[in-house]
Formats: structure tokens, C-alpha cells, sequence
């Protein structure tokens, strides 16, 4: 008889943090709700101003626009769930709807890996080959490259959840996790999952760092690059360019290999403190990126500035106008 025969499973519960006492809950979900406003905000900021500003549509805004848009997705993908958890106490989704959340949890996480490649060879050509650049970094390529990243990434991370899927699920239905994941998902089915979790782990391995070579070896030639320049000012305006976006990929890659790397350097965690980190990997990158948007790139950070001041002006204009009237037609 087919394994998917005898699921019996109609639905799996989130628990979040197992070790969380209930009095905390409201404390959990509003913290979680105000990052997910920030969220929300920050990067829809940053989008409004790509929207607006003419002077912003050159590739490199191009690819962060790509990230910003994948932060948002997963974000809107993992947390109002998890909110919901702990605000209302509802922690169910459908056997269904957990694999579908498993789906875009890891295909926004390899999109987001693919997307700083693109911008790690972005930044080689302007480092490395800067009277090529616009030859060879040229919006077109661009997009073309971003929209390969999805497309593949869509491809890579529907094998996992076709596999996943067929498995007998028929005993345990909490998921130690604040959302739906492969490994949570697939340590609970009624069978061996050494055949499934192996291959998956490698998998994971391989799609989610195949990035990262690249990315070593593109800001290792940067670094090179740079060490040839002779002036103390010149590196640094060069590396400057390169700063935000390697603040970036610290803060997505980093924490990642922490995790992986744990369990074989011997050292263990808690559930609790463990889907913290995996928390913080997750949410910390969507959370910080539009203030190093903001902060460390100078064109964006004069765009905003522009922006807040002409909106404050029309508003100081508005509010002269209406008090004139009034006084007009006293």
C-alpha cells in the first residue's frame, strides 16, 4: 500500500517555543507584531522611493528591490501565523497549508541566497572592472539574472516539498517550530526518515550555499583590487561602496552556518534557544536591511532626505494656506 495512503493527519499545530510560559504570550506575539510592522514599513519605504525616484533605477537598487520584495514575502509568509499563535492562541494550519508555508520558507531563503550572488558579481564588475561596467552590468542583464534567480529557485525547492508530501503522516502533529519547515515537518511521519533527511540535509547543503563560492571568490578579488589601490582614501571610497551589501550577506550567511555547524562542534541548545537563532537569521536580515539601504548608501540616503523634506515643506505650505483663508474670511 502507497506510504501516502495512510495519513491520517488533517492538520498540524505550531507550537513556537515549547519552554514559553503562557503569561509571556502577549509580551511574544506584540514584539513580533511590531517587527513585522517594521517590516512592512521599512521596506515599503524603500520600494516607494524606488517607485518615485528616477535617479534609483540603475541595477544595483534593482537587485536590492529584488531583496526587499523577498523579505516582505517571507515575512508575510512566517509571522502573521506565529502572531496568531500567541495572540489568539491559534496555532492550527491545514496539512495542506503547512506545506505550502514549508514551500515559500525555503524558496524566498534560496532566492534571497541567489539574489546577493547577482549582487556580489555586480560589485566584482564595478570593483574589478570598472570601464566595463555599464557594458556589462546593464539593466537588462540585470533582470535577467534576478529573474532566472526565481525561476530556479522555484524549480530547486518543489523537489523538496514532493518528497515531503507522500510521507505517512499518522501520530504526532506539533510542530516545534514557529513555522513550517522541512526538517519539523518530516520528523513527523510514521517512517525511517534517514532515506528522506539525509538527501534533504545535502540538498538544502548545496542549493541554499551554492551562492556563497561565488560570493567568497567575488569579494575576494574586491579585497585584492582594492590592496593594489595606493592611497589610504582611494581603498577607502572603493570599499565603502562595497560595505552595505557585505553587512548583508554577513547577516544572512553567518548565522546559517552557526546553526548548521552546532550540532558537530558540540555544542547544544535548547529547542527554545534554538529556534531563536533560527529566528534571528530568519528576521533580522528583513528587519535591518532598509536602515543599511538608508544609511550606508549615500544616494538613497540624500533621495529620503529630499523626500521627508519636500513632504514636511507641502505640508508647512498646506497648513499656511488653510490659515490664511480663515483669516480671509474673518
Amino acid at each position: 500500500m502507497p506510504e501516502g495512503n495512510i495519513t491520517s493527519v488533517k492538520n498540524f499545530v505550531i507550537v513556537g517555543f515549547p519552554g514559553l510560559h503562557p503569561n509571556y504570550y502577549g509580551l511574544v506575539s506584540a514584539v513580533m507584531f511590531l517587527v513585522y510592522m517594521c517590516i512592512l514599513g521599512g521596506n515599503g519605504i524603500f520600494l516607494t522611493l524606488l517607485a518615485r525616484e528616477k535617479s534609483l533605477r540603475k541595477p544595483m537598487y534593482f537587485i536590492i528591490l529584488n531583496l526587499s520584495v523577498c523579505d516582505v514575502l517571507f515575512s508575510t509568509t512566517t509571522l502573521p501565523k506565529v502572531i496568531a499563535r500567541y495572540w489568539f492562541n491559534d496555532g492550527n494550519i491545514s496539512f495542506l497549508g503547512c506545506f505550502i508555508q514549508m514551500y515559500f520558507v525555503h524558496y524566498f531563503a534560496l532566492v534571497n541566497g541567489l539574489i546577493l550572488g547577482v549582487m556580489a558579481f555586480d560589485r566584482y564588475v564595478a570593483v574589478c572592472n570598472p570601464l566595463r561596467y555599464s557594458n556589462i552590468v546593464s539593466g537588462s542583464t540585470i533582470f535577467i539574472l534576478c529573474v532566472t534567480a526565481w525561476l530556479l529557485a522555484q524549480s530547486c525547492v518543489l523537489m523538496l516539498v514532493i518528497r515531503a508530501y507522500p510521507l505517512p503522516y499518522c501520530a504526532a502533529n506539533t510542530i516545534l517550530h514557529c513555522y513550517c519547515d522541512h526538517v519539523s515537518i518530516t520528523r513527523l511521519a510514521c517512517t525511517d526518515r534517514t532515506p528522506y533527511g539525509f538527501p534533504a540535509f545535502v540538498f538544502a547543503m548545496v542549493v541554499l550555499l551554492c551562492p556563497l563560492p561565488f560570493i567568497l571568490f567575488s569579494y575576494g578579488a574586491i579585497i585584492r583590487a582594492v590592496l593594489r589601490i595606493s592611497s589610504t582614501h582611494g581603498r577607502m571610497k572603493t570599499l565603502s561602496t562595497c560595505s552595505s551589501q557585505l553587512i548583508i550577506i554577513a547577516l544572512y550567511f553567518l548565522p546559517r552556518f552557526f546553526n548548521y555547524l552546532v550540532p558537530y562542534i558540540g555544542i547544544s541548545f535548547s529547542a527554545d534557544m534554538q529556534i531563536l537563532i533560527i529566528l534571528l537569521y530568519s528576521l533580522l536580515p528583513p528587519l535591518v536591511n532598509p536602515l543599511i539601504y538608508c544609511i550606508r548608501t549615500k544616494e538613497v540616503r540624500d533621495t529620503l532626505r529630499k523626500s521627508l523634506v519636500k513632504s514636511a515643506f507641502l505640508q508647512f505650505v498646506k497648513q499656511k494656506v488653510h490659515v490664511s483663508t480663515i483669516c480671509n474670511d474673518v
